[in-house]
């Protein structure tokens, strides 16, 4: 499904900036965990031969975190619908997230946890829950 020409200059732009990792939501968890004593990888693939790359990666607790922005993974309060080009759109999206279930239930079926944090929360609770995988996940 190739992607449609944007129809203006600041959507290409917009489009071009777009971060795949290091993003502030990612780098503020990041902060936080490593604040707390935490380490881990960073943009790594849990499993090997796994197209998939998790954005911070516990492997001894086989704990995978993924940071997922509200407009490119339908967040339930932020998500958006362009109106323009509608259709590709709504299919990318709809693509996006069955793919995120697809990778939940590939890493649980491999004995992973998969802890999925939105952009727009606060670091702390989402570290908290991190946490929790990682403590209280097996």
């Amino acid at each position: 499904m190739p992607a449609p020409v944007p129809d203006s200059a600041s959507t290409r732009e917009r489009m071009r900036i777009q971060r795949r990792r290091d993003t502030a939501p990612e780098l503020a968890l990041r902060r936080e965990l490593h604040r707390r004593g935490r380490r881990y990888w960073v943009d790594r693939a849990p499993l090997s031969g796994m197209r998939r790359r998790a954005d911070l990666v516990f492997p001894t607790a086989r704990v995978a975190v993924f940071v997922d922005g509200c407009f490119w993974h339908r967040c339930p309060e932020h998500a958006t619908q362009p109106r323009n080009n509608a259709q590709w759109w709504a299919d990318k999206l709809a693509a996006n997230v069955a793919r995120d279930r697809d990778t939940d239930a590939r890493l649980a079926d491999a004995g992973w946890l998969v802890v999925r944090v939105w952009e727009h929360e606060n670091p702390s609770p989402a570290a908290d829950r991190v946490e929790r995988a990682l403590t209280d996940g097996r």
